[in-house]
């Protein structure tokens, strides 16, 4: 018999085992060191007592005491104002809005060009090429400061690492022009977070 959420008094995170947006999140749990329940859900088959939490059954649902939680942007603010040490934006209100407005367009550009590739067929030929040169054009972002358009580590890194995490996987190759977005991606997978933050499926991805 499955627990149900309400009952639990952990913090508790519905996520799929190589979704974007669900390493998203559980980067950023990692990053505060929180410590939480993890329950891996099949897609095609929500659990009972997701769909009762949320009546859209996505992930990732954040469930913490009696409040439920979801759509990855109010998780992952939530758990960074839940959680404030090590804080994950900025202080000043036009950074922040920087990081946010890069984060809208990366969810607008990107991920749905990995939706394609990971869909497979002729499309995904296409899909590559169209986020390698999303990605290129970002150069200057990566370039600007030690982290993505910011001196520490912020939100968006949380959702930029997984893509850049998987692109051998999606079989794209970035070149010689990529490298300072692989040098950027080295930086963030060597710390002990990243490492926390993936499911088997996740480390699979990478020799």
């Amino acid at each position: 018999m499955v627990q149900s959420a309400r009952s639990r008094t952990a913090l508790t995170l519905y996520t799929t085992a190589d979704g974007i947006q669900c390493h998203r999140t559980r980067l950023v749990l990692a990053a505060k060191g929180v410590s939480y329940e993890r329950v891996l859900v099949d897609p095609a088959r929500p659990p009972e007592d997701l769909l009762e939490l949320n009546p859209y059954g996505t992930t990732p649902t954040l469930v913490d005491r009696d409040l439920t939680l979801y759509n990855t942007a109010v998780v992952c603010e939530y758990l960074d104002e839940r959680y404030p040490h090590p804080p994950l934006m900025p202080i000043d209100p036009l950074s922040r809005a920087r990081l946010r407005l890069a984060t809208v367009r990366i969810e607008l550009d990107w991920l749905p060009e990995i939706d394609t590739i990971r869909a497979g067929g002729r499309p995904a030929d296409a899909a590559r090429k169209r986020l390698r040169e999303h990605l290129l054009a970002s150069l200057p972002l990566f370039k600007a400061s030690r982290f993505f358009l910011n001196p520490e580590m912020s939100l968006t890194d949380c959702l930029v690492a997984p893509v850049v995490w998987r692109l051998p996987w999606l079989g794209v190759d970035l070149g010689r022009d990529g490298k300072p977005i692989l040098d950027y991606g080295e930086r963030l997978f060597a710390s002990q977070g990243y490492a926390r933050s993936m499911t088997a499926e996740e480390k699979a991805m990478r020799p």
